[in-house]
């Protein structure tokens, strides 16, 4: 996962139930040591209006991989969607563009960009202290024709994407195996990435918190049904050479412990850091699209900075879907080049009517005035609230029928 602690895989972000309800409120809990190495429990609570699937972490580690391996990363990552579903091999070049992984890529980034993270012992690498936090995952900005050609735009929470990079906390494991798991399996292999980054016999687990907290499992769950789909991940971790020697021993009655060993397959999951190559580039897709020869798309991006490349990729883009070829004096390509001369001498700034567009598509993709009050209403019947609005209304309506009114 990354060689600073990141207190986000060392529990559950959402129940490992496939089914994606909305009005999610997780909570879970995970153990921590503090300054003075005494033994401390974090509480942590995770609200998805719109509902959160484990598979969905696949598109969120991921997606927060590729952002870090560009050149330049400054939270936030442009590319097309097939650019990013080709990186994280969900497609290949011969799926068809618009398919239902397309579908599933918007909807997990919807859900994604909705939840809220709060914990009260969350682990800062570059403070090196436990800390209260709440923040978000993400946030984007994507065409609203859906038939468009254009790039997405996903820009990190700035305290969410600030832990990560800390102390050089880069997402290093092995995606291909990442995604070849099941998400249970997956979760226990990010934990297992951050506690045993140190060669020796990896920690002992209580079955019940293993289970409930770090996997997902209902809470419900007879502990011999919790034993059974414990001991199916750990067979499939030791499948996969990940661990090695997994036992679930009895402490006493109903408590029981998890144990296994390094696997020969753990050290090849951490990598040293990549830096992706300019062919590989997230820009690439755009550039060709417009009609770029590879050999000059790369010297563009060579050239000029990632956002500004990025920026004219995408005016250039709109303005053939909006206007037709007929607006370019000469062609898309020639116009791309001079807007890059121009807007590094400071002499071309974006044009009015693309302002125009970008405010309609983000008024689109902005919570509308009942996306805000389901929001608000779910942190008061969380947290409660002192407000006048709510103690005036003795009947108000639940954030469970708002969300059935709204969706």
């Amino acid at each position: 996962m990354g060689v600073g602690q990141l207190s986000l895989v060392e529990h559950s972000l959402c129940p490992l139930d496939r089914t994606t309800k909305n009005n999610l409120i997780h909570a879970v809990e995970y153990h921590y040591s503090d300054a003075r190495r005494r033994r401390q429990t974090a509480k942590v609570r995770v609200f998805a209006p719109l509902g959160l699937s484990p598979t969905d972490e696949l598109y969120l580690w991921g997606l927060l991989a590729l952002t870090l391996e560009q050149h330049e990363t400054d939270g936030t990552l442009t590319a097309t969607p097939h650019w990013c579903l080709t990186q994280l091999g969900l497609i290949d070049a011969g799926t068809r563009r618009g398919g239902r992984q397309y579908q599933e890529f918007s909807a997990a980034l919807q859900r994604l960009s909705m939840v809220k993270y709060l914990s009260d012992a969350c682990y800062d690498p570059s403070r090196s202290e436990y800390r209260k936090v709440s923040f978000g995952f993400l946030s984007y900005s994507l065409p609203a024709n859906p038939e468009s050609s254009r790039a997405w735009t996903i820009c990190w929470d700035r305290v969410f994407f600030a832990l990560i990079q800390a102390n050089g906390g880069g997402m290093r494991f092995d995606l291909e195996l990442y995604r070849s798991l099941d998400a249970a399996s997956r979760r226990l292999l990010l934990l297992i990435l951050k506690v045993g980054y140190r060669p020796g016999r990896l920690p002992v687990f209580e079955l019940s918190h293993l289970g409930v907290d770090v996997l997902g499992l209902s809470s419900n769950l007879a502990i011999r049904d919790v034993k059974v789909k414990v001991q199916r991940t750990l067979l499939r971790l030791t499948d996969a050479g990940i661990i090695k020697e997994s036992a679930i021993s009895r402490m006493r009655p109903g408590v029981f412990s998890v144990a296994f060993e390094r696997g020969d397959r753990l050290d090849a999951t951490v990598p040293r850091t990549k830096q992706s190559s300019v062919e590989n580039s997230p820009l690439m897709d755009g550039l060709l699209a417009i009609g770029f020869e590879a050999a000059a798309a790369v010297r563009l991006i060579q050239k000029y900075p990632q956002s500004q490349v990025a920026l004219w990729i995408d005016i250039t883009q709109a303005a053939l879907e909006r206007f037709g070829n007929h607006h370019f004096r000469v062609s898309p390509m020639a116009f791309l080049v001079d807007s890059l001369k121009q807007a590094a001498l400071g002499l071309r700034t974006p044009p009015d009517w693309w302002h125009a567009a970008r405010r309609q598509e983000l008024r689109k993709q902005h919570p509308t005035a009942e996306g805000r009050k389901v929001l608000s209403r779910l942190v008061d019947e969380v947290f409660g609230s002192q407000s006048p609005r709510t103690s005036k209304s003795p009947n108000p309506e639940s954030t469970a029928d708002l969300l059935k009114r709204l969706l």
